[in-house]
């Protein structure tokens, strides 16, 4: 093994799992703890509410001494004696508000959507911090507004114009000065409800015209970012390029990058935290495509889904219960084309729906 880590955050065991390929002994505190992660880890510890990670992650630390300490979405302003690899937490928050991720676009003269001001409609609404974008919300007028701020009073958050273009990423290593861009992603959204904007699943690689210059972008931002380890960059695509966020972690869309460009993420973030970056953007092998499935309807798991692996992965506990509307799987697809990609993502799709029940 090449050391020992312990990998903390909301959802880990795309981490965890990267972590292993690359050889590392791996430990966890993550909220699910799903089946999948067991396989990946050697101890793994749960938790509810964010604001108990630091205890979970001194626990588990105290019981297996580690090497480093790797963060996920939810741990990335942390701070522990146990040695980080990543952007420190004084770094890491700028990126964590979507306000000062605005600012600093605009100092780097990066495109980006202008902040909408009174009564500019439609606008984009965001909350100034968290992941995922299942709050997110485009508004139209000003009692789509109002009905936004009830259903989440007391949330800080930014309003920007709104852009026409395909939400995608850039996934970059950096170490801080330096930064590689290793491949360019669609984001699949879910589309529709409440949750319309919130992650659902990645393409990987995202063929645009003008995916040299979002390389390009992402590069800039991330090495003048001061970041280290792995970043992702959002972008909208459409005329022009617009950078949207910055993910100042490893992202949602890591299982689809790895399995395009067939090339460890983790080893890369640990080399980045060396000061070391790959030279070139690596060459996509294949595309691969993840999408999430979620819960129709308050709903108990009972079928053991387990053997479906790796066409799918975040694999609950039979007897696991979702609300409506909640992730329950992730399932994947690949091919030499998109087409064949999404043609092995239905068939994929459609045994995990038997197996359900759906």
């Amino acid at each position: 093994m090449k050391g020992r880590v312990l990998v903390a955050g909301f959802a880990t065991r795309h981490v965890a799992q990267s972590a292993r390929r690359a050889g590392y002994a791996v430990y966890a505190v993550d909220h699910f703890c799903d089946q999948d992660l067991r396989w990946y880890t050697e101890d793994c510890l749960s938790f509810d509410e964010l604001d108990e990670l630091p205890g979970k992650i001194a626990e588990l630390a105290i019981r297996h001494p580690v090497d480093a300490l790797v963060v996920a979405s939810g741990a990335e302003a942390i701070g522990t004696t146990i040695p980080l690899c990543g952007t420190p937490p004084a770094k890491v928050e700028r990126f964590l508000d979507k306000l000062e991720i605005q600012r600093f676009f605009e100092e780097l003269d990066v495109p980006v959507p202008p902040l909408a001001g009174d009564d500019r409609y439609p606008a984009m609404i965001k909350p100034r911090r968290g992941a995922g974008g299942w709050r997110n919300a485009v508004v139209r007028a000003e009692e789509e507004l109002r009905r936004w701020e009830e259903a989440w009073p007391d949330v800080p958050y930014v309003a920007q114009a709104l852009v026409d273009g395909i939400p995608s990423s850039v996934s970059c290593v950096t170490d801080g000065r330096r930064a590689r861009a290793i491949a360019v992603n669609r984001q699949i959204l879910r589309g529709e409800g409440e949750s319309a904007h919130g992650f659902a699943g990645s393409v990987t690689p995202f063929s645009h015209p003008l995916g040299g210059e979002m390389i390009a972008a992402a590069e800039r931002i991330s090495a003048a970012s001061g970041c280290v380890g792995s970043i992702g960059i959002d972008f909208v695509a459409g005329e022009k390029t617009w950078a949207i966020e910055i993910n100042p972690r490893f992202q949602a869309t890591l299982d689809t990058v790895e399995m395009a460009i067939q090339k460890s993420v983790f080893a890369m973030h640990m080399n980045a935290c060396r000061g070391v970056i790959p030279a070139t953007v690596p060459a996509p092998r294949q595309v691969a495509v993840r999408r999430i499935l979620f819960a129709k309807r308050d709903m108990r798991l009972d079928a053991d889904l387990s053997d479906l692996a790796p066409r799918i992965a975040d694999i609950p506990w039979p007897g696991t219960e979702f609300e409506e509307g909640h992730a329950v799987v992730s399932v994947y697809g690949c091919g030499k084309t998109e087409e064949e990609a999404y043609a092995d993502l239905e068939r994929n799709t459609a045994a995990v729906r038997k197996r359900i029940g759906w």
